[in-house]
């Protein structure tokens, strides 16, 4: 680690937890795996609760337990696939919640007549071809070289779509802390003093003790006759071992195929691989390594494309690398990819275990709008650093240009843009809208200042170096 770095960030980051010894790691791990799960088990909760405009229900059975196995499995996968280097989780994707409704509300042709577990095969049928379009990007990136692709995606386009990545998450933050605003603020203030002042272990793992201290003291406040911040009924109900719905019910789990499932799932997938690229970068601006040129990005999306075609073809909601375990490497300062693999073990082994499921689903909101309020604004934080640190010039009037298009695109589209396609209604999401129009100017606008490839004198391990 160089002196600048040290200087710039405060101690050393540590890059092999196995020196903190084993019981540490293990609580690592864990962290990671709390980090994740509100979010990850947010998507089926979301999908099976949806409504169309006439508050008519359109959810489908999408299963918990089946996303959490697929989020451990494919986290699993893609560490694999990227040499083991990338210290990346895979959570369920949310770029899909509006495919999910579109399709939950199709009442015309073969889907007239069908149930909406059987919709939901179809949706599923929709993410598998999602997750190969992953695999075309990939091998376009293989044939004409990382450095060619990444001549569009210059710093002044993967910045401001980093930052956008954490403001679009900013109101989700905010609703669940709307809850019980004194709840998130003691979650919040937890996981301050134990950053800032806390020592030792105690400063690498200020999320799970802000979700366990403040998860207590909701605990003490509902057992005490207060407000009611904590739900038993779901822990009564669940039982402690359950199998997946695939295990039980294989056929009515695996995916079908339908072109028009295909037209409304499957162009999502260019938000999600344009929000891929921009946590790669946020990542390795972390972490200090160029992971987009080694292992590579094409390691990277077939990662991603391969762990989402799989939990799609099995029933599970399509997958994308998770925003609040880069918040987590952030704030523990702990690099190692080892530590991301035992989250996802954990996810794998609870994933059998409906009663831990209910367990986490029944953490009050308030608490995951806390630790979201630190978590999101860090991803923010990574987008203005990796400005900073490639020293874009905002003096330079196409430097602006491009940056202000990206911000007021990726959140001034908040609904997206809907347009359709063989009578299928296709949305581009607010993040997809920018990641294009970036690009597109960027290529587009003379006067580039920065040639991707070439040494400009940054630190070796920065973005600057692509």
């Amino acid at each position: 680690m160089k002196e600048k770095e040290k200087t710039a960030v405060g101690a050393e980051p540590i890059r092999d937890a196995r020196k903190l010894g084993v019981p540490k790691m293990l609580i690592l791990g864990l962290q990671h795996m709390f980090a994740m799960f509100g979010a990850t088990i947010l998507v089926p909760i979301l999908v099976n609760s949806q409504q169309n405009a006439a508050g008519e229900a359109i959810g489908m059975p999408l299963s918990i337990q089946t996303t959490l196995f697929f989020a451990g499995f494919g986290t699993l996968l893609f560490h694999l696939c990227t040499k083991l280097k990338v210290p990346a989780f895979l959570g369920s994707s949310f770029a899909f919640l509006g495919g999910f409704a579109a399709m939950g509300g199709m009442n015309t042709g073969i889907y007239a007549t069908m149930s909406q577990a059987e919709k939901l095969q179809y949706t599923c049928g929709g993410i598998v071809v999602a997750g190969l379009l992953y695999l075309a990007l990939a091998l376009v990136v293989k044939l004409v070289g990382v450095h060619k692709v990444m001549r569009f995606l210059p710093p002044v386009v993967t910045g401001p779509i980093i930052i956008c990545i954490g403001l679009n998450l900013a109101p989700s933050a905010v609703s669940n802390a709307s809850s019980c605003w004194w709840l998130a603020l003691v979650a919040m203030a937890i996981i301050i003093v134990c950053n800032i002042w806390g020592k030792g272990m105690v400063k690498i793992i200020p999320i799970l003790l802000g979700i366990v201290g403040s998860y207590a003291i909701a605990l003490i406040v509902t057992l005490a006759g207060g407000a009611q911040l904590i739900d038993f009924a779901s822990l009564k109900a669940a039982g402690v071992v359950g199998l997946q719905p695939f295990f039980t019910n294989f056929t009515g789990s695996i995916a079908k195929f339908d072109l028009s499932a295909i037209l409304v799932m499957a162009p999502i997938a260019i938000a999600s691989m344009m929000e891929h690229i921009g946590d790669m970068s946020a990542i390795s601006a972390t972490v200090g390594e160029n992971f987009i040129e080694n292992p590579g990005l094409h390691r990277t999306l077939i990662g991603d494309g391969l762990a989402t075609s799989l939990a799609g073809l099995f029933g599970g909601p399509a997958n994308t690398t998770y925003g609040e375990n880069t918040g987590v490497l952030v704030l523990s300062r702990v690099y190692d990819p080892r530590v991301i693999r035992l989250a996802a073990v954990y996810a794998l082994v609870l994933s059998f275990s409906p009663l831990f499921a209910a367990f986490i689903g029944s953490i009050p909101s308030a608490i995951i709008g806390g630790v979201s309020f630190i978590l999101y604004g860090m991803i923010s934080a990574i987008g203005v650093r990796n400005l900073v640190e490639n020293k874009v010039d905002f003096t330079n009037s196409r430097n602006l240009i491009i940056a202000a298009t990206v911000l007021v695109c990726g959140l001034g589209f908040s609904g997206g843009i809907t347009f359709h396609v063989g009578g299928a209604a296709i949305t581009l999401t607010g993040l997809a809208i920018a990641a294009i129009a970036g690009i597109a100017l960027n290529a587009i606008l003379p006067g580039k200042d920065y040639v991707f490839g070439k040494d400009d004198g940054h630190d070796s391990g920065s973005l600057g170096k692509y």
